[in-house]
């Protein structure tokens, strides 16, 4: 989406100068013409509280332009604003003036030119492009230096946390981010991570843009698609490099594909870097079990198979016990990260826990006295933690696994349905505690408590419908048939047959069967065609619409004949396919996005999402570009850049155009 762009200056005409002309003619041109979305707090056309849509403009903007032209005492007190709001993302603008102000004598200003009171039409071009390369470079430099006094001069400040401001209050920013957070959980929910990662790209700023990656990783995350996951806290990583929730998110995620280097030596840069975080000392007491349970359990052993034999327990009991100095490990980075936040009650659990498992190995403790001490504080933690939060699933899941430690059978088992029945259908929490406990199973820890809450999990987890995974995913686009005032035959209507066979034969060749999903617009043409001979296979379908139905029947369906609206109600009516409308999944259009660019990249993301090795793209296409974006071209270069393999059933061979 476009960068916003908010314009502090003067209205109207003031001392001689046309204000407006120099919006309307120079900055308004030149910023949207560098692919800014421009806004002037006079544009403002809804009702409400004038400043707080101001002050929202200036917290969040990803660029600030300030005419100092005049001392206009409201534009300086916008700008004193920006600066102590924000470190970056000022832009100062001036015509000729007598004098520089000292509070900002230093700062670097861009000049333009007035004649007459009016942009000068013999320097105009000159400023447009003037302005347009020094916001991209302040755009660009995002990450540089601090651009604002305040920022620069008081050592140890810091922005304000813009989330935490923007829900204060009803205005506009507020709605869009509130509408937006809704979309995403109703995706994540729905378990269609396509949606979620088209979604991750429609944010309105660059401040909700950082927040956006983060919340569309963590929904992913929550699904199982690691690798996806992982490309969206990159992506926030190269907005906003030194977040600190994104770069332990990342490190997790790494040891989650398996990557357990890259995931340690991720986890020491940040220990070294801020080793005061307990959080980064809770991800490094994770990796460090991790790593001690890979020794003991072996490569063979399945976690989710049925209990364990008694000697199959005692083998592995025996050999996590040899491997103490690797849990000692684990236990004292999650002791490090208590001491420094003895309100985290997940780091209090982890420490007790594996201490009762190292007496359990048979290595009695160095200190024994310490024991009685630490779990005190985790139990009065976990307590002050559940009044805070009560209906917060980590919480509960905290509290669940004391009682594992501590309590008899009928107490675990209803601390565990109290902490599930919390968990807001979040599969990835659900089987990391799943996880854990299947650690203390194959010990042979505390066993009737263990099987007690694994039973608790199991049902809630068997509850949550897995979605249908695809063997193959064929995704096509391909040409509508010619509109009858097409000058250049691209697809003429009795060319149909000879696009049905190439396609069929296709799809034979590529095995489509029962056991596949097929994914395609729904135009007359080459996507009802592709959609029609993937359904004669017993593939499912799922259509792709960019507009409501009956729009969309109109635009590309109807103008070929009653016959293709007939067969477009045939396919949609099977039993194996789904229609899904681009409004009604994703929401409206947003400001700056094109419809048919979206409706490809949801395609692609769905496919993708089913596994990029799985995924087959056919293309009906003669090789050109259209005349728009959002076209075939478009989808063959996505998926080629994502690795994608892809078939093209040439039309100019095919039709002998």
């Amino acid at each position: 989406m476009a960068l916003h762009v908010f314009v502090a200056m003067p209205y109207g005409h003031q001392q001689d100068i046309d204000f407006d002309a120099v919006y309307a003619e120079y900055l308004k041109p030149a910023l949207e013409g560098a692919g800014f979305e421009v806004f002037r707090a006079d544009e403002a056309r809804r009702a409400g509280d004038i400043r707080a849509d101001m002050f929202q403009e200036l917290l969040l903007a990803d660029l600030v332009v300030v005419d100092l032209t005049l001392d206009n005492p409201n534009v300086w007190y916008e700008l004193g604003v920006r600066h102590a709001l924000r470190a970056r993302g000022v832009l100062l603008i001036q015509s000729e003036r007598d004098f520089q102000p000292f509070d900002i004598y230093t700062e670097r200003k861009l000049r333009y030119h007035l004649k007459d009171g009016r942009p000068d039409p013999h320097h105009l071009q000159g400023d447009r492009q003037s302005l347009a390369s020094m916001a991209l470079a302040t755009m660009e430099s995002w990450h540089g230096r601090a651009i604002s006094p305040v920022f620069q001069l008081l050592d140890g400040l810091s922005e304000p946390a813009w989330r935490s401001l923007l829900l204060t209050g009803n205005n506009e920013f507020r709605a869009v981010y509130e509408t937006w957070r809704r979309r995403i959980e109703l995706a994540r929910k729905g378990q269609r991570p396509g949606d979620i990662m088209v979604l991750a790209e429609e944010t309105p700023t660059w401040a909700l843009r950082s927040e956006a990656r983060r919340m569309a990783g963590k929904a992913l995350m929550q699904l199982r698609q690691y690798q996806l996951a992982l490309e969206q806290f990159d992506a926030a990583l190269e907005l906003d490099p030194a977040d600190p929730g994104n770069q332990r998110d990342k490190g997790l995620l790494l040891a989650l594909l398996g990557r357990h280097d890259e995931a340690r030596e991720w986890t020491d840069a940040l220990l070294r870097e801020h080793g005061d975080d307990p959080e980064n000392w809770c991800l490094l007491g994770r990796l460090q079990q991790e790593d001690w349970v890979r020794h003991w359990r072996g490569v063979t052993t399945n976690a989710n198979s049925a209990p364990h034999s008694v000697s199959s327990s005692e083998s592995m009991r025996e050999r996590a016990g040899r491997e103490l100095s690797r849990l000692i490990q684990a236990i004292e980075a999650y002791m490090k990260a208590f001491v420094r936040d003895p309100a985290n009650c997940y780091a209090g659990l982890k420490a007790c826990t594996l201490r009762h498992l190292q007496i359990h190995l048979g290595h009695p403790l160095g200190n024994p006295a310490s024991l009685p001490n630490l779990e005190g504080g985790v139990i009065w933690t976990c307590l002050a933690a559940l009044e805070r939060q009560p209906d917060d699933y980590a919480a509960r899941a905290c509290w669940a696994e004391l009682t594992v430690l501590f309590n008899p059978p009928g107490q675990v088992g209803k601390a565990w349905r109290e902490a599930v029945a919390v968990a807001n259908k979040d599969r990835f929490a659900l089987d990391a505690s799943r996880q854990q406990l299947l650690i203390l199973r194959d010990l042979g820890f505390r066993n009737e408590g263990v099987e007690t809450a694994l039973a608790v999990l199991d049902e809630e987890l068997a509850r949550l419908e897995e979605p249908w995974q695809a063997r193959r995913l064929f995704l096509f686009s391909g040409h509508m048939i010619d509109a009858a005032e097409r000058a250049v035959p691209r697809f003429p209507a009795d060319r149909e047959p000879i696009a049905a066979e190439a396609i069929a034969a296709k799809l034979d060749e590529l095995g489509c069967n029962e056991q596949d999903l097929a994914i395609c617009g729904s135009a007359c043409g080459g996507d009802l065609l592709f959609a029609e001979a993937a359904l004669r296979r017993g593939c499912q379908v799922h259509l792709y619409l960019q507009y409501d139905e009956a729009d969309f029947l109109q635009a590309s369906v109807a103008f070929a004949g009653e016959s293709w609206v007939d067969r477009y109600y045939a396919v949609k009516e099977n039993a194996l396919t789904r229609i899904l409308i681009q409004p009604d999944e994703l929401g409206p259009l947003p400001k700056g996005i094109n419809a048919y660019v979206r409706n490809n990249l949801w395609q692609l993301y769905t496919a993708l999402a089913n596994g990029v090795e799985t995924v087959r793209c056919i293309a009906l296409w003669n090789g050109e570009g259209g005349a728009g974006p959002g076209g075939t071209e478009n989808m063959v270069e996505t998926v080629r850049r994502h690795s994608g393999r892809v078939s093209i059933l040439d039309t100019r061979q095919l039709f002998g155009l």
